[in-house]
């Protein structure tokens, strides 16, 4: 029987979540997970990980790792396939995994599928057609290279049975080098990562209006605001705000959406959600054929009656 191998990422000198994720989603192939950490001075983090979810994990510790390098990581992820076996390898749908994943698919004479959300059946599941028709994707290769949505699966909880063990790996001539890292100035918040969202969309009639009936429910419930496309196009709110197929995927515990039709591109980024409230006045909205509990009425008399009870609630 083959295996998984998990190429986990760092970011920040901590393992990302996506990669916990990672460890879960491998476990629905059926085959043993093993995993892989790439960096510099990164022994205890690979420990760490080996015992919540990556199972035997490898790591590849070089100076030259230390940041990101398609050359270094491609020849740490083939020395990983080597050294474990491996007939699939999983990667986090990121800039990094966008980069690598179809290098090492063509190294190995690999099926390729990329930004998996599940698997079933034998068959990996991506959104095609902007979100429009889920397809499900079979390997006939010997092999195959995946590359999983962030935030499609809940990360691995739990310990698991796991050691590190050093990689060696022959780097070579690397034909790229890292120069600096800039990041741009943090602002709004990381959806992602928020249980409970509140979004508005264009129903909200202003941009005004999301900081007096939006944000509020969102602050009284201690969740985070969200937006529709519409609402970050017309420029009332910045892009890290925006949920949906171009913005962020979220999965939050509860989603509560004011004023927003339901647009696919919309639908693609918060039909994950464990419970979904819409309220829209349009009884026909498409919002409310995923909405687990649908309020049809005027959002500004309904969220603002709503976030006093909730403070109510909360004395």
């Amino acid at each position: 029987m083959g295996a998984t191998l998990v190429v986990a990422e760092i970011q920040k000198g901590a393992v990302r979540e996506a990669s916990f994720e990672l460890a879960a989603f491998a476990r629905k192939l059926g085959e043993p997970v093993m995993s892989l950490l790439i960096g510099s001075g990164i022994s205890d983090l690979a420990a760490g990980f080996a015992g919540r979810g990556g199972g035997r994990t490898w790591f590849a510790d070089d100076p030259a790792l230390a940041n990101y390098n398609v050359d270094g990581w491609t020849a740490a992820i083939l020395a990983a396939v080597s050294a474990s076996g491996a007939e699939t390898v999983l990667l986090s749908n990121t800039p990094c995994g966008w980069d690598v994943a179809p290098r090492i698919a063509a190294a190995l004479d690999a099926g390729f599928v990329s930004d998996v959300f599940d698997y079933r059946d034998g068959r990996y599941r991506r959104r095609v057609f902007n979100g429009k028709l889920d397809a499900e994707v079979s390997c006939s290769a010997e092999r195959a290279v995946a590359t999983v949505q962030p935030g499609a699966i809940a990360p691995f909880e739990g310990a698991s049975e796991g050691a590190a063990e050093a990689l060696p790996v022959e780097l070579g001539a690397l034909r790229a080098r890292f120069v600096e890292t800039r990041e741009a100035e943090a602002r709004g918040v990381d959806l992602t990562k928020a249980d409970i969202i509140v979004s508005g969309g264009r129903g909200v009639g202003d941009p005004e209006k999301f900081g007096e009936v939006i944000e509020p429910l969102a602050d009284a419930l201690g969740g985070a605001m969200g937006a529709s496309r519409p609402v970050v196009d017309a420029g009332w709110l910045p892009h890290e705000y925006q949920v949906g197929s171009s913005g962020q995927i979220v999965t939050p515990k509860l989603y509560i959406a004011c004023g927003i039709s339901g647009a696919i591109q919309h639908l693609v980024g918060m039909k994950g959600a464990n419970y979904i409230i819409a309220i829209n006045k349009d009884a026909d909205a498409p919002i409310f054929e995923v909405a687990q509990l649908g309020v049809v009425g005027d959002l500004f008399e309904v969220v603002p009656a709503l976030t006093e009870a909730v403070k109510a609630a909360k004395g």
